[in-house]
């Protein structure tokens, strides 16, 4: 289930290490930050239930992406599991700038990111990036993002501030990704078309007919905004926490399994921990790995307390 990872050279000598040393009592609040977005609720889900079978304390802040990075920066988190690139380029340039943040671990790839239209948009014929504009009518000049200052948001506005594609007249709609979500569903129970932000992972995939547009590998890169997860951590944190730390490294995930989290948190009304650890429950051989070499904060063997703790 797992893959072949990218690391940081201290990473790859976190992962190659013997069984660790406890880590000291202040390393026991581990701070990360979630933009309100469901995959990085899922994934932090995760995190968090195995936190807390290994005796941490997970602290998470919703913060948005330019908060969260700043954040991260700063001091204020430690670890941030949601850098979707390349559209977070900007923000990872900045990071990298600043020589206090390293990247763990790739820990997810197969995700995509671009601009998608329903059932309604398709059947006007509309495939690409350059199709909208001559249906501008039909899509009440809207075009329905996340949440104000998200990285995607902004390279809509550009779009239509470029008057790209014919764009500059229209208008971005910002909200969360729950009330984007709902209004999509609401026109499309209308029959009316939508044009929207669209990713995968994420039960949207399933229950919305789904068309990703093409032309727009400059906005969101190639193949329909293909794009790689990471996991970014400060580089004092990891030095001074290395047990946690290696349980980043080591935790990476595959689409089919954030897509089943998601879904449980957004359909089933799941909360996203309680949601994680019926998951981990039930896959022991994943959690063995994701945990091989970590123990508790106070040394105990990590993969059994945290099968303990979920039962």
């Amino acid at each position: 289930m797992l893959r072949t990872a990218l690391l940081s050279p201290l990473a790859l000598a976190l992962a190659a290490a013997p069984a660790l040393a406890q880590d000291p009592a202040s390393c026991g609040t581990v701070r990360f930050s979630d933009p309100g977005w469901t995959d990085i609720t899922a994934t932090n889900g995760v995190a968090i239930a195995l936190l807390q079978g290994l005796g941490y304390t997970p602290q998470v802040s919703t913060l948005s992406v330019p908060v969260g990075y700043e954040a991260l920066k700063n001091g204020d988190t430690d670890v941030f599991l949601g850098n979707w690139m390349p559209a977070q380029q900007k923000f990872r340039d900045d990071l990298d700038a600043s020589g206090t943040i390293q990247e763990l671990v790739q820990n997810l790839e197969g995700a995509k990111f671009t601009l998608a239209v329903t059932d309604a948009a398709a059947d006007l014929g509309i495939q690409d990036f350059a199709d909208l504009d001559a249906h501008k009518d039909a899509f009440q000049g809207k075009i329905y993002g996340i949440e104000p200052g998200a990285p995607a948001n902004q390279t809509i506005q550009g779009m239509i501030e470029a008057d790209k594609f014919g764009l500059g007249d229209w208008e971005l709609v910002e909200s969360s990704e729950q009330g984007m979500l709902a209004q999509v569903a609401r026109n499309d129970a209308a029959k009316t078309p939508s044009v929207f932000l669209a990713w995968a992972p994420h039960p949207m995939n399933v229950k919305l007919a789904i068309t990703y547009l093409s032309g727009g590998d400059e906005e969101f890169g190639p193949d329909y905004g293909g794009a790689t997860v990471h996991t970014l951590a400060r580089n004092e944190w990891v030095e001074a926490c290395p047990n946690v730390a290696k349980l980043f490294t080591q935790l990476t995930f595959t689409v089919d399994q954030e897509n089943l989290l998601m879904g449980k948190i957004l359909d089933d009304g799941m909360d996203a921990t309680d949601a994680a650890k019926g998951w981990i429950g039930e896959n022991a051989e994943t959690v063995a790995t994701w945990l091989d070499g970590v123990t508790t904060l106070d040394g105990k063997p990590g993969a059994e307390a945290v099968m303990a703790s979920v039962k």
